[in-house]
């Protein structure tokens, strides 16, 4: 494709083959066929039926359709049933949230579908911008929506806001002269204008270069229809179901093989076999993590942080290093003067310094009232200053007194804004600017070098500088131009701006570094801005780089990659190399969330762990792409949320820590039991009540417990660590073992003295489990240091659970069902305490690893 920055006009019609009056209707007909609408084109999508077929490919859901075949086969049907309905609910859920992740390409077709006046032989037309063809002649007028990219032919006074796309705040003054630089970023071809972009001011004229999925907007709706990254709770948990059907079917061989050598029936021991591979899938698993899930995002939510993507909550436990924009998310994006220095003369007859009456009087601000201002954020930092030194009633006396009577308006070559006001039979004239455009116009050399030092000073600390300048004029000069009133002017003052970082920021910084995260910035501003203010907050660091996107684009991915590490503060950087930035934090194995607000930030938010679009600034593109948003765009939000996504995994390991053990232990008794000489200790619907009962209550109970008080003292996840780190599985074999001792335990002990053997193994297995559960709310925490009642829905699932089991025990009609005899005090008294034993166990193995955690960190590492 050409450079229509470096043509001419002429060269660029000559390439488009048109004229200035526009194409012939009968070559439209002609590119319409060569090109096509000019619309994005979305890649073929998936029909919602297969969209929810796929939602089944997940491995651990193939297995808990298998164990739900086999459920029925074995007649378990109620187990069959249940494994089914928690599959199809977790489908549905899938489903719903992949549909709905396809609507990011419809808001960008949505955005840059609107009418537009083209001509067409030598005629205004308004047509649908679906049927601009390159070639195509614009009109161009404050308001439009640019319908195509365009060369732009005629520009007065033209201003387009191209924050959507290139991420810079400010509208851009276009021109019409070529550029020479080829290579040159988005945001400096001036004389380019963009589709989906908003022309805010002037009129032009353009002829469309590129349309369709060849402008630049097409270029993201392309990276857009990328394959989405993968969580790390996804990966884990499919390495999670790997694991564990090979651990059942070496199960199923082993106890197949035994009861074959003891000479058992083939066919009994084949079907008791598969039953407790069947009880050893933990069914309730999909169900546990999408309650903790959606109840995580319940509670990010009213944290000011809209989860799109349930996967996402837990992600942001994962990640190490966050990408932040730096204007609102990180600062206020309310700019405000820090910095000011007046000269002392006053003006005969004004009772208010220079300085405060330029700053009063040249400015557009809509004034309402002194807390009510609306304008350019710069203006209104500057008026909002001048009320608070002056008092507001004093600022309106002098906006009535001075009436303005002439301007030369602000314009991109020369910087620079003048005013002009009734000053008696005399004119005041008042000049506001970059200090490098007022320094050579002022009439003393004495206040050039002081200007010039000062605003060397200031700009170093990040803030923007803006000189101001007057003086006084017995008429006005002919012609009335920039060169005939910008000469020899007095020195009023000079001031220093910033957007100030927000309150909470700081904190929320020194925060994530003690999570082992690494914040970064990343921002289209000036280096000094981003380095004073990066500093200011804790992100820059000594050691610490800072790279520009001018040096970026110049290193080698091999380079970029030795560096990527050690880089807090992007600056001057384009939005395309957000997604150079991610792709790399990710290549050196990060997971790495990505802030965003524009259309040209949607492909890095897409690609990163975890995109966070802007709730408050953010567009409805980068909001679809986005995993997260954020309501309040704050930084600190984040750092909440991440909080919230570490709870939550730790519960789905409580989770998967109690439901395995107890399976486990299950698994052992069964198994061990014949090995001993012990009679069959469990029926299956004992089984079965443990499962549904006494695992299922207090299992989904643990997705509510509190974080625990060093979750934001811990490093990331590391990216190949598996659900199993930290000794989970060590944990699940050993408590197991200990439960199924106990419980073959009390079975010996009853069969010696005649008691009921079978209900008294039930009722230890069941109690030993409850134990279990309060044991495991703390990884790290005893169970009194975080208080029996601050998890009340888990306690009251222990106690109903208890409830239940007594009523198996000891309700007649139940003893029917479930094959049980009521137990004498003493033998209930027996299965407490031996119960107990396992909760006092689980406690004392926290109390070991605390002690070796204090004599070596690294004698338990993750695994």
């Amino acid at each position: 494709m050409a450079n229509f920055h470096t043509k001419t006009i002429v060269q660029s019609l000559e390439l488009l083959k048109t004229e200035p009056g526009g194409l012939p209707t009968t070559e439209m007909v002609n590119r319409q066929n060569l090109y096509g609408p000019n619309e994005l084109v979305q890649k073929k999508p998936k029909p919602p039926w297969l969209m929810f077929l796929l939602q089944f490919k997940d491995f651990m859901i193939l297995i808990l359709m298998v164990a739900a075949i086999i459920s029925g086969i074995v007649g378990e049907t109620t187990d069959s049933i249940i494994i089914l309905i928690i599959v199809l609910l977790n489908a549905v859920i899938g489903f719903i949230q992949e549909y709905r992740a396809e609507k990011a390409i419809d808001a960008l077709k949505k955005m840059s579908i609107t009418m537009t006046n083209v001509r067409r032989d030598g005629v205004v037309q308004t047509l649908s911008s679906t049927e601009l063809v390159p070639g195509d002649v614009v009109l161009l007028e404050a308001g439009n929506v640019i319908p195509a990219d365009l060369r732009l032919l005629e520009a007065n006074n033209l201003r387009i806001d191209e924050s959507t796309l290139t991420g810079e705040s400010v509208p851009v003054d276009k021109l019409t002269e070529v550029l020479e630089l080829a290579d040159s970023p988005l945001g400096d071809r001036f004389n380019l204008a963009f589709k989906g972009t908003l022309l805010t001011n002037g009129r032009g004229l353009g002829v469309v270069t590129a349309t369709g999925m060849q402008t630049e907007l097409g270029k993201i709706a392309q990276l857009l229809q990328g394959e989405e990254v993968d969580t790390p709770l996804k990966r884990r948990m499919t390495a999670f179901g790997k694991n564990l059907t090979y651990i059942i079917l070496f199960i199923c061989v082993i106890i197949f093989v035994a009861g074959w050598l003891r000479g058992e029936d083939e066919l009994k021991m084949l079907l008791i076999s598969i039953s407790l591979a069947v009880a050893a899938i933990p069914e309730a698993l999909p169900a546990l993590m999408t309650i903790a899930l959606a109840r995580g995002a319940n509670r990010m939510a009213k944290k000011k942080a809209l989860v799109r993507k349930l996967p996402s909550v837990e992600t942001l436990g994962s990640v190490s290093y966050i990408c932040s924009d730096k204007t609102g998310t990180l600062t206020q994006n309310k700019m405000k003067v820090v910095s000011s220095f007046a000269t002392e003369p006053f003006i005969d007859g004004i009772e208010v310094t220079p300085l405060l009456l330029v700053m009063s009087l040249n400015q557009d601000v809509n004034v309402k009232s002194a807390t009510e201002l609306h304008g350019d954020s710069t203006e209104v930092a500057i008026v909002e200053e001048a009320i608070a030194q002056l008092g507001f009633e004093t600022f309106q006396n002098l906006v009535q007194q001075f009436p303005r009577v002439a301007e030369l308006p602000f314009d991109s070559d020369r910087k620079c804004m003048t005013t002009v006001h009734q000053f008696g039979e005399q004119f005041l004239v008042l000049s506001k600017g970059a200090s490098e455009s007022l320094m050579p116009v002022l009439n003393s050399s004495l206040h050039q070098q002081h200007l010039e030092n000062m605003s060397d000073s200031w700009a170093k600390e990040g803030q923007r500088v803006l000189a101001f300048a007057y003086k006084i004029l017995p008429a006005l000069p002919q012609p009335f131009s920039y060169e005939t009133v910008e000469t020899q002017i007095d020195f009023a003052g000079v001031v220093g701006i910033i957007d100030p970082p927000r309150e909470e920021v700081k904190s929320a910084i020194a925060e994530s570094r003690a999570a082992g995260i690494h914040p970064v910035m990343i921002t289209g501003d000036h280096p000094a801005t981003a380095a004073a203010i990066a500093r200011e907050i804790g992100i820059l660091q000594a050691g610490d780089q800072t790279l520009t996107g001018g040096t970026l684009a110049q290193l080698s991915e091999e380079a970029f990659l030795d560096q990527v590490e050690n880089t807090t503060v992007y600056a001057r950087v384009s939005p395309d190399q957000k997604l150079r930035i991610v792709k790399a934090l990710q290549a050196k194995g990060h997971y790495t969330a990505m802030t965003g607000d524009g259309v040209n930030d949607a492909p890095s938010l897409k690609a990163a762990n975890i995109g966070i679009a802007m709730g408050i600034n953010g567009t409805d593109v980068s909001k679809e792409a986005a995993h997260m948003i954020l309501l309040d765009d704050n930084f600190a939000t984040i750092i909440k949320a991440v909080k919230e996504g570490r709870r939550i995994y730790d519960n789905i390991r409580k989770f998967v820590k109690y439901i395995m053990t107890c399976n486990s232990a299950e698994l052992w008794t069964i198994f061990l039991a014949p090995l001993i000489g012990l009679p069959m200790p469990l029926l299956p619907i004992h089984i079965l009540w443990i499962n549904l009962v006494t695992d299922g209550l207090p299992g989904l109970a643990l997705a509510g417990e509190k974080a625990e008080k060093d979750v934001m003292k811990r490093p990331p996840r590391g990216v190949n660590e598996n659900i199993f780190a930290e000794g989970l599985g060590y944990h699940i074999i050993w408590v197991g073992l200990l439960m199924a001792g106990v419980t073959l335990g009390v079975q010996a002990w009853s069969l010696k003295e005649g008691g009921h053997w079978q209900t008294m193994v039930f009722t230890v297995l069941s109690l030993a489990q409850l134990g279990h559960a309060l044991a495991v709310r703390g990884e790290r925490s005893f169970l009194f240091q975080q208080g029996l009642f601050s998890n009340l829905p888990l306690v009251g699932s222990v106690f109903f659970t208890f409830l239940l089991q007594l009523a198996v025990i000891y309700v007649p009609f139940l003893n029917s069902v479930f094959r049980t005899q009521p137990l004498s005090l003493r033998e209930l008294g027996i299965c407490l305490g031996l119960a107990a034993v396992v909760f006092h166990a689980v406690e004392l193995e926290k109390w070991v690893k605390g002690n070796l955690r204090k004599s070596s960190p690294k004698a338990i590492t993750r695994a």
